[in-house]
């Protein structure tokens, strides 16, 4: 199955300036998670962060914070259980007015649900920790959640290759910076295809 840029929303977590210099390859971690932001942006798809105790480990790097509609701080090690579902799903809204006083057929339906983007892009660091909690919660929560590999990472290898298995065996779909980028453009006619094209050259 594609992943669907209407159906998507992006999460980064954990990006945070004082964790990625013990970050394994967190060099070309975080330019991958700087592509995946501005694709994003341009894709119209939202965006959100999360960091981890920002107090002790500073905010995300600037350049991701940048590209977040909203940097969600947390203490947990899963954002899931600090809001990140109420972002992501919020609930219906009310429609205002007294539809009561209105004939049945010009009356409104008693809410409105709000758009549906149930499949999760989701990168970060420590993969092993929470990366992987949050992920896993979201799956719980029965969210499509697409692990991007090549934007995560752990202080050491063998715990962010542990945590892809451990995903995969979840039902996360494992993906890479491209592929995301690609499948959200679908064709290359698409009016973003050149800006796209050079985020990921």
């Amino acid at each position: 199955m594609l992943i669907d840029v209407t159906e998507s929303q992006l999460v980064l977590v954990d990006y945070q300036d004082r964790l990625m210099p013990a970050i394994f390859d967190h060099a070309a971690v975080l330019a991958n998670a700087v592509r995946l932001g501005k694709a994003a942006r341009l894709l119209a798809v939202p965006a959100w962060g999360t960091e981890q105790n920002p107090a002790k480990l500073g905010p995300n790097h600037p350049d991701v914070r940048a590209l977040c509609s909203k940097t969600l701080p947390k203490m947990y090690f899963s954002a899931a259980s600090e809001g990140l579902s109420e972002l992501l799903r919020p609930p219906q809204r009310p429609v205002g007015g007294n539809a009561r006083s209105l004939p049945k057929h010009l009356q409104k339906p008693a809410a409105t649900p709000a758009d549906e983007r149930n499949t999760i892009v989701i990168a970060g660091c420590e993969a092993h920790v929470c990366l992987l909690q949050t992920a896993l919660e979201l799956l719980d929560e029965e969210f499509d959640v697409c692990v991007v590999t090549d934007a995560c990472s752990s202080r050491s290898e063998r715990n962010r290759d542990a945590a892809f298995d451990r995903l995969a065996g979840a039902g996360a779909e494992l993906v890479t910076t491209e592929m995301v980028v690609f499948e959200w453009l679908r064709h290359c006619e698409a009016d973003e295809f050149r800006a796209a094209l050079a985020l990921v050259k």
